[in-house]
């Protein structure tokens, strides 16, 4: 454990010394803001609840976790640094947990600084803050999902923006397939059993769960499952490398 959060300090570390992180806090709470406020009619509800605010996360990290993400590979690749640090007395899976929890640790940190948004629906009404914390778990989830997955992306590739439109692909398609929209558009000439197989790995079929205040063993092993497999699949990619 000493190695991965050695590592994860210095990645997290990496972030704050550049202005491209306090850019990318500042953008995430103006679109959470906007989209909660503007777009999800937060004021025009008439209800205390953060709903507005949690329905969009998966869209906005669609975007913004592949540009946190992009680079955790890529970059060592582009310089060559990735032989050194292999070769550093630290496994591969323990560098691939440290910069995956230095990067989701960013990540966590951006969300933190919403607290704004629980303290105006308190003061607005009584909200069930049951919920509020259900629907903040199953946001930092999915980041962690789509996380994952751009870690892998940027292991198989040194191009960032390679990696940053691979990623957005891969979860975008993770979106879609369960979003009621498509999947209402497909019931009409598609099999029932393919349309649930779809909804089954879908990310909305599991975080609309949490938003609701619901939390399944379903949905967190699902998320789980997902990083997990992604972070492995970055082990073999890195492996294959070393090879």
């Amino acid at each position: 454990m000493r190695a991965i959060w050695t590592i994860a300090r210095r990645e997290l570390g990496a972030y704050f010394s550049s202005p491209v992180a306090y850019v990318f806090i500042v953008i995430f709470l103006l679109l959470t803001g906007f989209f909660t406020f503007m777009v999800g009619g937060f004021f025009d509800r008439g209800l205390a609840d953060l709903l507005p605010f949690f329905v969009w996360h998966p869209w906005l990290y669609l975007f913004l976790v592949p540009a946190v993400g992009m680079r955790l590979w890529s970059e060592e690749l582009r310089l060559g640094t990735i032989e050194l640090l292999l070769t550093m007395p630290v496994t591969p899976w323990q560098a691939i947990l440290g910069k995956f929890l230095a990067s989701w640790l960013f990540l966590l940190i951006a969300l933190a600084l919403t607290f704004p948004m629980v303290i105006t629906v308190a003061y607005l009404g009584h909200p069930d803050f049951g919920r509020i914390l259900s629907g903040y778990g199953g946001s930092i989830l999915t980041s962690g999902a789509f996380l994952a997955i751009t870690c892998m992306t940027s292991a198989l590739t040194r191009n960032q923006v390679v990696s940053f439109i691979l990623s957005v692909v891969i979860c975008l398609f993770l979106i879609l397939c369960s979003w009621p929209p498509v999947t209402n558009i497909v019931v009409n000439w598609a099999p029932a059993w393919l349309i649930d197989g779809f909804a089954a790995i879908g990310v909305m079929t599991h975080y609309e769960g949490f938003q609701r205040g619901v939390i399944d063993s379903r949905d967190l092993l699902f998320f789980l499952s997902v990083i997990g497999f992604f972070l492995f699949t970055t082990s073999v990619v890195l492996r294959a490398r070393r090879a």
